[in-house]
């Protein structure tokens, strides 16, 4: 376990230990959750820029389509 040392203004400190204590989590619980999902989008992020740079765009693009019909059709028949 590493230790992290950061500078932020006083008014985002309070305001992280009022989250912190909202979730009834200490602050370092709270960073390391903040931290996971940074890292998450991240990876997610590079993951998507390399499968679509070996990709077609066309294939990708009908993805898409193919995604948003069956995203309308599942509104359409919740509604």
């Amino acid at each position: 376990m590493s230790t992290l040392t950061i500078r932020i203004p006083e008014g985002k400190h309070e305001r992280l230990r009022n989250l912190a204590k909202a979730r009834g989590i200490s602050v370092n619980r709270l960073i390391d959750e903040l931290a996971t999902v940074a890292l998450t989008e991240y990876d997610s992020e590079t993951r998507f820029r390399t499968m679509a740079a070996r990709g077609s765009k066309e294939a990708g693009l009908a993805l898409l389509a193919k995604l948003d019909r069956a995203f309308r059709n599942s509104r359409t028949t919740v509604s």
